[in-house]
């Protein structure tokens, strides 16, 4: 059969030795491609899981050293404490807390320093990688697998060796953003929310003068002399590279920043004259907000052309356009969020549950910082504002509980965020791996810091005095002039960019100025004052000037603010607070169904109770009737005084009414309801047995 003897020959050809060893050979081959596959996939997956390991050994040593690094900040802040309580126990006051915060940071910096250094080992360090430019973010190819580098920083040649130690001292050496979005909102906020504005508003006119014009004028005098100093190291051979008119104008901008908490500290302590603690305290709040935008639209100055550092009429009125929208644009979103949650809190019954009040408050107050920065504002002056807001408007709807909340953590996250700040200062002398010290840059920092607050004050003060009624002092001056310290503020501003020759010089000289004006104006503050012959204990001070100073001082402002207290008095306090006068009899009867949908129970309830701090601005707002007893004095809009009674017809007089007035809290009788107005809390009553004015 054909098929048949087909297949015979074709089985005598498969056992035929040829084919049998070819079989074989291929049996073989497959056997040994196939043990070879499977070696490899072992020995890969024996790297893998390795290098699992090492990235598991790895990510557990740096979860240890962070947790050690924050360790360092935990512990200098305790130690910090415990040595202000032993400060305040034995009343000694030449160093305050942020000085003490300092000078444990630098002991901290030189034991990690020099005391502490990691075995090197630089088998796991490539020098032969050879890139044109710096990328932020690096992809490196390695046998197939991409991995990602991120930069970290230029290292000079001869710390190639210490590559184990930079990375340690760049563990305690945090992102500048951190200061911006993490440390500074609570304390400018708190800054806000904490402003005594009856005191501030007094003397409004002045600080608005201080922080401003003043600022300015303290920005160019330091950026004017600094230049000077640059172009004479630049001739001397001591400049070791670019530095331009425009970084010596943003140098004047972040080192006219002033934080004088020290200085303000101590006069809380001693109880130092209201009116010089109110000019420093409201120059030292605006004047950072002023400070931070004046340094933005220093950077943004760009003319036209190659050469970006070249005069040009338009580039500078455009960094002044900037100048101005950034600032009224961060004002309007810090009130306009702290109005949005003065209404939350007014519609809705959220003061029923504390906790998720004060947790609403906090986000609302601490999203206006983001928000503003995100938005391309300075959240720096959005949270100043929005934090005066909270505390004219949001305050007064808030629970009982919920204000000493408020008032507490804000208090505890200023205090914790400042002596953080000033700890992370003393540390940042020795960590910071780019410092540049020049001598004669830093002796003529100092000189240009000191000839820009003398300009500052002096000239100012002169013009001020030619409008006030209650002139600023020349000792009251001198003191301004020597509580002008630097802190926090000028420390973010300078360490957030160093990536220039420039800016680490500059970053490095504001180290020292700041050190130098915490240690030895800051604790030179009580001898200055002795020295000056400024009173201390004024509050208690019964002397009849009080009384008439502050008769003065209520007309005085009462042409600047007087529009506006009424306004705000019977229109915006009824409709975002529960405080203040109905609506329904401010408006005019035509809106009278409005009146009544947006005025609030409690407003009729407390018709005429005002539990505001600054009524004594409201008070020459009309006539207003005081009842003592059997004495009924009318105050009217010009501030004169006329008293009926037959009890006191004799005994008591207008000086003695004044000096009540000054002091104590006192009945307001006006629509013949009872109307308390808490003065001043610090203010003691009037002691005199002579007067029987009862309240």
């Amino acid at each position: 059969v054909p098929g048949r003897s087909w297949f015979l020959c074709r089985l005598s050809a498969v056992h035929s030795p040829q084919a049998a060893r070819t079989l074989w050979l291929l049996l073989l081959v497959s056997l040994s491609v196939c043990i070879s596959v499977c070696r490899a996939t072992s020995s890969r997956e024996e790297d893998s899981a390795m290098e699992n390991i090492v990235t598991e050994k790895k990510a557990e040593e740096s979860h240890r050293q962070d947790s050690a690094d924050l360790l360092i900040f935990i512990m200098l802040l305790t130690l910090t404490i415990l040595t202000i309580w032993l400060f305040k126990h034995r009343r000694f006051r030449f160093l305050h807390e942020t000085g003490l915060a300092m000078i444990y940071g630098l002991i901290v910096g030189v034991i990690l320093r020099y005391g502490i250094h990691v075995p090197r080992d630089i088998s796991n360090v490539t020098m032969s990688c050879h890139v044109n430019a710096s990328p932020a973010t690096l992809l490196v190819n390695v046998s197939g697998k991409f991995y990602e580098y991120t930069l970290k920083g230029e290292i000079s040649a001869n710390e190639v060796n210490d590559v184990q130690d930079n990375e340690m001292l760049r563990k305690v050496t945090f992102d500048p953003e951190v200061f911006f979005n993490i440390l500074l909102p609570p304390i400018i906020f708190h800054a806000g929310y904490s402003l005594k504005r009856r005191h501030f508003f007094r003397n409004m006119g002045s600080i608005l003068a201080y922080a401003f014009l003043g600022t300015v004028i303290s920005c160019f005098i330091i950026g004017l002399l600094m230049y000077g100093c640059v172009m004479l190291m630049k001739q001397m051979g001591q400049l070791g590279g670019d530095f331009f008119f425009t970084d010596c104008l943003f140098f004047g901008a972040i080192v006219s920043a002033t934080d004088p908490v020290t200085v303000l500290a101590i006069f809380n302590e001693l109880q130092v004259d209201v009116d010089l603690y109110a000019l420093l305290f409201g120059e030292s709040v605006l004047n950072d907000a002023v400070a931070v935008v004046l340094s933005s639209s220093i950077v943004a100055y760009q003319p036209q052309g190659d050469n970006s550092h070249t005069f040009e009429v338009m580039a500078m009125l455009k960094s002044f356009g900037i100048f101005l929208g950034v600032f009224s644009g961060s004002f309007a979103l810090g009130v306009a969020t702290g109005v949005v949650t003065a209404l939350i809190s007014f519609f809705t019954k959220l003061r029923d549950f504390q906790l998720l009040e004060t947790a609403l408050f906090f986000l609302m107050s601490w999203s206006t910082f983001l928000l503003a920065e995100a938005c391309g504002f300075t959240g720096v002056v959005a949270v100043l504002f929005c934090g005066i807001t909270q505390a004219h408007y949001t305050f007064n709807n808030l629970s009982p509980e919920s204000q000493d909340r408020t008032k507490q953590l804000f208090e505890l996250l200023n205090f914790l965020a400042e002596n953080f700040i000033f700890s992370y200062m003393g540390l940042t002398l020795f960590t910071f791996q780019n410092h540049v010290f020049n001598p004669m840059f830093i002796i003529g920092a100092f000189i240009a810091v000191f000839l820009g607050r003398a300009a500052n004050i002096y000239p100012l003060s002169f013009l001020l005095n030619l409008g006030r009624r209650n002139k600023i002092r020349s000792n009251f001056q001198h003191m301004m002039m020597f509580a002008g310290l630097r802190g926090a503020m000028t420390f973010a501003l300078s360490i957030r960019d160093t990536a220039t020759y420039a800016r680490q010089m500059m970053f490095s000289t504001t180290l020292l100025v700041v050190f130098f004006t915490v240690w030895i104006c800051g604790g030179g503050t009580t001898q200055m004052l002795s020295c000056q012959r400024i009173r201390v204990g004024v509050d208690s001070d019964q002397d009849n000037s009080v009384s008439s100073e502050r008769r003065s001082t209520k007309q005085e402002s009462a042409w600047l603010f007087r529009i506006w207290y009424n306004f705000d008095h019977n229109y915006l306090k009824p409709i975002l607070t529960h405080s203040g006068p109905p609506l329904t009899a401010t408006l005019p009867p035509c809106c009278g169904p409005l009146a009544r949908f947006l005025t609030s129970p409690q407003a009729y309830e407390n018709e005429c109770q005002l539990k505001d701090d600054d009524s004594d601005l409201i008070l020459t707002d009309g006539d207003i009737n005081l009842t003592y007893g059997d004495i009924t004095v009318s105050t009217d809009a010009s501030g004169a005084h006329t008293s009926s009674g037959p009890a006191f017809a004799g005994a008591a007089t207008s000086d003695d009414l004044d000096r009540e007035l000054a002091y104590g809290d006192h009945e307001l009788v006006m629509r013949g309801t009872r109307l308390v107005l808490p003065m001043d809390d610090s203010e003691p009553p009037f002691p005199d047995p002579r007067h029987g004015l009862r309240m």
